[in-house]
């Protein structure tokens, strides 16, 4: 029996180790390493994404509307267009991209073994969001039944101290009392679902951002031109995503959702920056690049899934009543949106 676990285990321990048999697997020459224009890809990068995330923030914020507005429409569109873009980041640029860095050559046989650990990774991170958002709507429900108890207590302390004409009085404002908690209760379990998918859809925008920052940092001259006015569209529409979302967690104070889009603003500049440090020294191509590269990816595809078909498009659009209501004409703009940020971000996929 010690030598089949013997056996794989050496698998396993050769799987973090790069292939020295395969050229593919050794750093490649960057050649003359433009500075100048690396540097200035942070500040471009850091542009749009600022640019993508606030607007949606600032028009939501600037003036009331009212339904029907241009500035309703605006953010309406926003939001379904951005609704498609997360869709299509998922699908076009981590999976593909998960799975390919899982197939590497530069990986040991213990993860070329099984080829589905892109899957596995993207189901994990799946599960673990449908279970913090049950926790966190769990605890709702306690507060919220506990709040009940309370308001109960005290009808019936007043009951008790009171005649019986005043309790005869006092009846209809209970009932109608213990009615608005009830639709409060309802409300506020229906905005923690946004919060929580808004907040886990940064979590992975934002590990993802990082990774595609490095790469930047590290790709070769004859393609970095080209992949820096990708990631450009690539931020600029993210952060359309990330801000009308943002917008739906009704903040009454800007400092939460500064904070938000700020963080997203700085990530992918982080990563370029960090790849700059790094350049000449770190190797894209070994085990433990393409392997960190893999499960991030894939964690985040799982993130950005969950997102899309549960918290945006099945509640929003399946599941809300106010959208099944709409005009047809409004539904078929919504629809268009969430279609044209799907079909634009599969695009930008070619280049990045």
């Amino acid at each position: 029996m010690a030598g089949p676990v013997l056996a794989q285990n050496e698998t396993f321990t050769d799987s973090v180790a790069p292939s020295t048999s395969d050229n593919g697997c050794t750093a490649t020459s960057l050649g003359d390493y433009n500075m100048p224009l690396r540097i200035g890809s942070l500040f471009i990068i850091m542009a749009a994404s600022a640019i993508g995330v606030f607007s949606p923030m600032i028009l939501h914020r600037i003036r009331p509307y009212h339904a029907g507005s241009i500035q309703d429409w605006l953010l309406t569109i926003g939001k379904f267009f951005g609704t498609g873009v997360i869709l299509a980041t998922a699908f076009i640029h981590m999976l593909p991209e998960a799975l390919s860095n899982f197939d590497s050559p530069c990986l040991g046989e213990g993860w070329q073994s099984y080829g589905a650990f892109a899957g596995v990774f993207c189901m994990i991170s799946s599960f673990a969001l449908q279970l913090l958002e049950l926790a966190a709507v769990s605890n709702i429900d306690r507060i919220r039944t506990q709040r009940q108890e309370e308001q109960k207590t005290l009808d019936l302390e007043k009951i008790d101290g009171s005649s019986t004409t005043l309790v005869s009085d006092a009846v209809p404002p209970n009932k109608s009392h213990h009615g608005h908690v009830h639709s409060a209760g309802l409300l506020e379990e229906d905005q923690s679902f946004r919060n929580i998918g808004t907040l886990m859809l940064e979590l992975g925008i934002v590990m993802h951002s990082i990774i595609i920052g490095v790469a930047l940092a590290n790709t070769g001259n004859e393609e970095f031109v080209t992949l820096l006015i990708a990631l450009v569209f690539h931020q600029f529409f993210e952060g359309v995503a990330l801000g009308t979302r943002v917008n739906e967690m009704n903040h009454k104070s800007w400092t939460k959702p500064v904070l938000m889009g700020t963080l997203f603003m700085l990530m992918t500049p982080i990563g370029v920056a960090i790849g700059i440090g790094v350049h000449s020294s770190f190797n894209p191509n070994s085990s433990s690049a393409v392997l960190a590269s893999a499960i991030l990816d894939s964690l985040s595809a799982g993130i950005l899934l969950y997102n899309a078909y549960v918290s945006l498009m099945s509640m929003e659009i399946n599941h809300n009543v106010e959208f099944r209501r709409s005009s047809f004409s409004r539904k078929v703009v919504c629809l268009l949106s969430m279609y044209l940020g799907a079909a634009l971000m599969a695009l930008i996929g070619k280049w990045a």
